[in-house]
């Protein structure tokens, strides 16, 4: 009886193996059939550059190709992997009589069925099941399919790309709706899948810094989730804003797990902007005006004096490694200011929300979610500073801020410096727009490098 066993394993072991000879063969006519399709419906353009266009001119360029190759080979290189291991497998039992004769129950002959052999043609067949094709029209022309539907294969994200169809006609006159995402996210496609692998419905991981790291590469913005934030243990009430503006919240209130501090005392001692009572001596009365840099640091109240009183109601603090004391020091003034924060080795994030203000959590490079001329006032300290970022990138922020800045509006350069023999360019990018001068002050701050301070309105534009 185990002999006959023995002999059936090896029996159906080569015809296994026999069987996936024809099925590769098959998958390989399939593809080889799919290309020329492609090709005969001039769907690849005539260069070299592995692109296709779908519906006339429109269509997206650049990765589906390649990602509908990639898709098929990986699929093939499974049916190829599972063939070479059943094949090695029927050869050592030819090689050893021990082999041959060894003994396997029905449960272990399942078991290898379903974890060498189903598992892998199943994940094969998924991968070509993905695939996304265009569908021709009665009119001759073609359905575009979704933008980077091929590239990514993890399910979740391949559905949240997707179009989806509305239900009724919404607001906005569309009948399909588009979830985005950066378009750099396709040079992270590792690290956005690794992001996007989670069981619905339940805890998200502990990863929120993968997906910092996904905006600063450009992956802005993120796919929504369909899995639950991580929130403290033991969450407790914030301060009342009476308390919470110049206290540092409870340690508590936040996930210290990707910081090498773990707790607000031990940040107090290491950062300056979390010393409370340093923080408290910003943007107050300056009364030491012989100092060369204090002639750059205007007080909020001066530049609130520009204006009527009362005219500037709202505005954005685009900074790095602030904790929210700018928009402090002006919600005692009545004047509501988003701070822009992104979590560099400290919850800058958790802090600004703790202290009763609005943090925004988005890179230097993203287009601020602002409507067109909306924001009062745009201040901004140490982002810029040490003219580190190429200047056509700077140039793309400059005109941003522009777009948001209203007629009449206040930007507020706040102690940006750069070496002497570079303040020409950066003097031309912040006075190309012909905003009215306020204040304008050069002062040194080193032998080679020099600051910069300026308040500059907005001026009205006509067509």
């Amino acid at each position: 009886m185990e002999k006959s066993c023995c002999s059936s394993v090896f029996k159906l072991s080569r015809l296994v193996t026999v069987f996936m000879v024809p099925l590769f063969v098959i998958f390989v006519i399939v593809s080889i059939v799919t290309f020329h399709k492609f090709y005969s419906l001039r769907l690849l353009e005539d260069s070299c550059t592995d692109r296709f266009r779908v519906g006339g001119g429109g269509g997206y360029a650049d990765f589906d190709v390649r990602a509908l190759s990639e898709r098929i080979q990986d699929a093939l290189q499974r049916i190829v992997t599972l063939q070479e291991k059943l094949q090695s497998n029927v050869e050592k039992m030819d090689k050893s009589k021990q082999l041959r004769d060894q003994k396997i129950s029905g449960s272990e002959f399942r078991q290898f069925l379903e974890e060498e052999v189903i598992q892998e043609l199943y994940e094969a067949q998924i991968r070509l099941r993905l695939i996304r094709m265009p569908k021709a029209q009665l009119n001759d022309s073609f359905t575009v399919e979704d933008p980077l539907i091929n590239f990514f294969a993890v399910e979740e994200l391949r559905k949240y790309v997707s179009s989806k169809q509305t239900r009724r006609p919404g607001v906005s006159g569309m009948n399909q709706t588009y979830n985005s995402i950066g378009h750099a996210c396709v040079l992270m496609k590792k690290q956005l899948e690794d992001y996007m692998q989670y069981d619905i419905g339940s805890y998200c991981a502990d990863d929120w810094d993968l997906g910092q790291k996904l905006i600063l590469g450009g992956c802005d913005p993120l796919p929504m989730r369909r899995c639950l934030a991580r929130a403290p243990r033991i969450y407790q009430s914030p301060f009342p804003i009476n308390e919470s503006l110049w206290k540092l919240p409870d340690d508590r209130n936040v996930r210290w797990s990707k910081y090498q501090c773990r707790s607000f005392s031990c940040l107090q001692k290491k950062r300056v902007q979390f010393d409370m009572d340093t923080e408290k001596l910003k943007w107050v009365t300056v009364t030491n005006t012989t100092s060369t840099r204090l002639r750059g640091e205007f007080s909020i109240t001066d530049v609130l004096s520009v204006k009527p009183e009362g005219e500037i109601r709202i505005g954005i603090d685009i900074s790095v490694g602030s904790t929210g004391t700018f928009g402090a020091r002006m919600k005692e003034k009545n004047v509501t200011i988003i701070t822009t924060a992104l979590n560099s080795d400290a919850p800058f994030s958790e802090t600004i929300s703790l202290r009763g203000l609005i943090p925004l959590y988005v890179s230097t490079n993203t287009r601020l979610p602002l409507f067109d001329n909306t924001m009062d006032l745009i201040h901004t300290s140490e982002l810029l500073d040490g003219g580190w970022m190429d200047l056509k990138a700077m140039d793309f922020v400059l005109f941003d801020w522009d777009r948001v800045l209203r007629p009449g509006g206040l930007l507020w350069i706040d102690m940006f410096f750069c070496d002497k023999k570079e303040i020409d360019e950066f003097m031309y990018l912040f006075l190309q727009f012909s905003y009215r001068k306020h204040k304008w002050v050069l002062s040194p701050k080193s032998k080679d490098q020099i600051y910069l301070s300026a308040l500059l309105e907005k001026t009205p534009r006509s067509l």
